[in-house]
């Protein structure tokens, strides 16, 4: 069952006028992605409001922190070419970070993202990235079992985060419910 503009603005308030231009686009591809039912799309929904400012960046607010300097060179990012830590930072709903991830994400969605790594900050790509890092993730199972820190360990690597994300969790699963 998709979800209204006013489902989505009761689960992540400080979206304002962007819900109702997701909404749309967020229902396409939580259909493909098979991101349906309660669980999965209440959990869901609370990791990309936490991830974008519930829905306010597309792009990683780039500093560059110390963090993000070190995205320079990452091998496990597949950052090998002078540039990439700046050129391939977190974008979409979750974030694709870094070359390998934007390549293997831009073949799932049929997208060049190696030459236009802003196609993630078009509302389509950056719901459809969301959905797509999500299922081949293998997220709608921790999220049917209810293990949501599990799906932010996946997602973050850590906890980083986790009071928010547990608190539009559980919104979201209310408003849903």
């Amino acid at each position: 069952m998709p979800i209204t503009a006013q489902q989505l603005l009761q689960m992540l308030p400080n979206a304002g006028q962007v819900a109702g231009f997701f909404v749309p686009v967020l229902n396409t591809a939580m259909n493909r992605y098979q991101i349906v039912g309660t669980k999965r799309v209440a959990a869901f929904i609370a990791q990309i409001g936490h991830e974008s400012g519930q829905l306010k960046y597309v792009k990683e607010i780039w500093g560059p922190t110390l963090a993000q300097t070190k995205y320079e060179g990452r091998k496990d990012l597949g950052n090998t070419v002078v540039g990439d830590g700046s050129r391939y930072l977190g974008r979409g709903l979750i974030q694709i970070t870094g070359r390998a991830n934007y390549m293997t994400c831009g073949e799932g969605l049929g997208l060049d993202l190696i030459k236009q790594p802003e196609l993630l900050e078009k509302p389509q790509h950056a719901c459809m990235s969301a959905a797509w890092f999500w299922a081949t993730n293998g997220l709608s199972t921790p999220a049917d079992a209810g293990q949501f820190d599990k799906i932010t360990r996946r997602i973050n690597g850590g906890q980083n985060g986790a009071a928010d994300r547990q608190a539009l969790y559980a919104r979201a699963l209310k408003v849903l419910a």
